[in-house]
């Protein structure tokens, strides 16, 4: 039988809710099916941030990494999802603590919303530098969230960004884990080869393990 797959991945349409200043989804058709022309085509315009995402190191150092020449090792395979509603600013070692265990996956995806938002938020949960530190220290390779941003939306300092850069984690946002309860999976989160960006979306899916 099929194994159960959950689409952890936000609709991306022109309403689709982007950080304040950045650029939001538009999409003009090209050529459209008509006499003389077989096929639609359409121009797409947005930020490599829209809608759930891989950032590459090149968005927190400017002497990163692209999105493209990421491996891709770490957006695929088992991880944990673990709950910390109710939060609040950040997620703190005691929110995700009663789900850590010897057997943690590579992969941790938090979530945080008790149902993903529609519009900008800018009271968004974020980690602790400190708790991503902690999960680098029990070789966690890649931590993700249903917010848009790791990091405060007014931070200026991007401490846990700069915790993943340190420690050479890599990171998913704008997640929706509405439906995923607490437990391991496999996740396919597989960004595009964008040899020159500083993010990629992804197609965020989570696979029952078999």
């Amino acid at each position: 039988m099929p194994r159960q797959i959950w689409d952890i991945s936000p609709a991306i349409h022109p309403q689709a809710p982007v950080f304040p200043g950045d650029t939001p989804y538009s999409q003009q058709w090209c050529a459209t099916i008509g006499p003389g022309c077989p096929v639609n085509v359409s121009a797409i315009t947005l930020s490599p941030h829209v809608g759930a995402h891989a950032d590459a190191p090149l968005h927190y150092d400017a002497a990163g990494a692209s999105i493209g020449a990421v491996d891709l090792n770490a957006f695929l395979g088992p991880c944990r999802v673990i709950h910390a509603l109710g939060c609040g600013p950040l997620i703190e070692w005691r929110h995700i603590a009663h789900a850590i265990s010897a057997d943690l996956p590579a992969r941790v995806l938090v979530r945080t919303y008790e149902k993903a938002p529609t519009a900008w938020d800018p009271d968004l949960a974020a980690y602790a530098p400190e708790t991503v530190q902690r999960l680098a220290d029990l070789d966690v390779k890649l931590i993700g969230i249903d917010t848009a941003s790791i990091d405060p939306a007014t931070s200026k300092q991007l401490p846990s960004h700069m915790v993943i850069r340190q420690r050479d984690l890599r990171v998913l946002e704008n997640l929706v884990l509405d439906e995923v309860a607490e437990g391991d999976y496999e996740l396919i989160a597989l960004p595009l080869k964008l040899t020159q960006a500083d993010a990629s979306p992804v197609r965020a899916v989570l696979r029952a393990l078999g």
